[in-house]
Formats: structure tokens, sequence, C-alpha cells
């Protein structure tokens, strides 16, 4: 996805298939986290599961932002069928369903986000068009709204300086995969980011129901410099055949305890994301130890990237 398709929004806006009544903001919502509007900039699987725990949890009205209509209308039409699964077994009511749609408010026109006091990048990890749309926020952006990425590796200090005039109201909200079922959530702090900043995020995050994890800005962060060099050593067993993927991922089940197998995993996570992460840790430390395996490489140019692409390790 290149940044002139995805900031293409900031010129038009595509009629949405689905359309939302827009409301006032109830005084419930001035008090959530210190947010009364949340922008959510990305409709993808991250994008779409943050706003649909802040507007379910948070309840506060949300911003959803892509350039693409078809993306927007896609996402829209699996959060409608998980929302009718989750009443359908109880976990909430059809009046909370209902109110969930009300306070998502679906846009392809950029700068729809621009009111928010809380913004949230989620969009694929590529430096330029991340720095780009910060860019664009900084300059557009109320003064006091706090800027956030959703990055799993790329650097906060970098992103940030992109970010002119608003570098101390840039942090990261990196969120867990999937969104509605993982609670962690890393705070992530640039050296350009303000204290405020991160305790305004620490704030909102816990709204959400979250539990916040405070790091700074490192390759990797921690829990991908944990868990992604991890997977890529089990990419390797697999690649030198030190063992079959089944029996890989099962005896890290059945004998470390692991809910999931990591070439499972990283068929789940996405091979590309995966990649992705290897080369920002590999570039930025220049540390041997986290070159990316070559199977990995060979399989993302396959075209094989996991569940997303159907075939990954496993098939689908």
């Amino acid at each position: 996805m290149s940044s002139r398709i995805f900031t293409s929004g900031l010129q038009s806006a595509p009629r949405i298939q689905r359309v939302y009544r827009s409301f006032s903001i109830s005084a419930h919502t001035q008090r959530i986290g210190g947010v009364t509007q949340l922008g959510v900039i990305g409709a993808g699987q991250m994008g779409l599961g943050i706003a649909f725990v802040a507007a379910l949890v948070s309840k506060v009205p949300v911003v959803l932002f892509d350039s693409s209509e078809a993306s927007i209308n896609k996402s829209l039409g699996f959060l409608g069928k998980l929302l009718q699964k989750d009443v359908a077994k109880g976990k909430y009511s059809q009046d909370d369903a209902n109110q969930v749609i009300k306070r998502i408010e679906p846009t392809t026109k950029f700068d729809s986000v621009f009111a928010a006091d809380f913004i949230i990048e989620a969009v694929p990890e590529i430096t330029p068009l991340k720095c780009e749309i910060f860019g664009k926020l900084a300059a557009g952006a109320r003064s006091d709204t706090i800027l956030s990425t959703n990055t799993s590796s790329i650097s906060i200090t970098k992103i940030a300086a992109a970010a002119k005039g608003a570098e101390d109201r840039v942090v990261s909200t990196h969120f867990m995969n999937p969104v509605p079922v993982q609670k962690g959530v890393e705070i992530i702090s640039g050296l350009q980011t303000a204290g405020e900043t991160v305790d305004r995020a620490v704030a909102f995050v816990k709204a959400m129901g979250k539990i916040p994890s405070v790091s700074t800005d490192s390759p990797g962060f921690i829990a991908n410099r944990i868990l992604i060099p991890y997977i890529n050593e089990a990419i390797t067993c697999l690649e030198t055949g030190v063992g079959k993927k089944e029996d890989i991922d099962s005896i890290m089940k059945n004998g470390c305890a692991m809910p999931m197998g990591p070439l499972a995993l990283a068929d789940f996570i996405g091979l590309d994301t995966c990649l992705a992460i290897m080369n920002v840790l590999y570039t930025e430390t220049a540390d041997s130890k986290y070159r990316p395996a070559v199977l990995l490489q060979k399989m993302v140019d396959a075209g094989w990237l996991g569940i997303k692409s159907k075939k990954g390790f496993y098939d689908y």
C-alpha cells in the first residue's frame, strides 16, 4: 500500500455503503481516560480491533479512517458478524451491540480524525508511510491531541521526528493481536515524548480494559524483542531439519506450556510481519542473532504469508 493511496482521503470522501447517525458526546465519555473522541487510522485487523474495544469498553465515539472504501466495508461487515456472535453467546446485549455500531463513524476523509483528542495510527509497518501520516497529523490535529502509533517495531523517536511541532505528543500504544482478546498493551516513549503524554496513554489504555506495560524506544520493544526471535529460531529448526513442523509446534505446546506452537503463531501473525520485525532487529542492532531465517524470507517471497494468504507453514 503506497502512502499516496492511503492518504488520498485527504482530498475526497467516497460514499460508504453503511450509514451511521451522528450523536453528541455524553458526560460519560468525557471522563474516560481523558478522551472524548478517538481517531483510528487504518481499518484493517488491528485498527478495527482497537475501534471495537474503544467503542464497547470505553464507550467513546470513534472516527475510523481508511482511504479504501472497500476495506472499511469489509471490516464493518466483519464487525457486524462478530457482534451478532457475541450477542448470541450472551457476552453482551443486542442494545450494547447497537451502541457499538453507533459509536463508530467510518470515513474515507483523512481530516475527519483531526477533531479527536487521541489518535491511533494502525497502518502497515512501512516507515515512510507512518512518517507521512504523522507529519499530516502534526499539521492538522489539535494542539493537545495525543498522536499514537501501533507500530510493532519501528522507532518511536523516528516517527516523532516526522511530527514537526508535536514531537512531545507522539507515543506508541502497541496493542496485541487479536485486540479484543489480548489484554496487554505496550506503551513506548521516544526520546521526545513528554511524561504527560505517556500518562495519558496509560490512562486511556486502562479505560479500554487493557493492562499497560511501559518501555523505552528500543528495537522490537519488549514483546517482539522476545517473541519474534523465538519464532525465527523455530523456523530455523524447521529449515535445518532439526524437527518437522508438527513436532516443533507440539513440543512447545505440550512441553513448554505455550498456548500455540511457534510456526502456527507465525502463520497467525503473518510471515511478512515476522520478517519485517526481524529485519528491523537485525538492521538496528547489527547483531547476527537477529538474522532472519532464510526459509522465512523465501516463504514471504512466495506469497505464503500464513492465514491471510491461506498458506503458510500450514494450509488454511
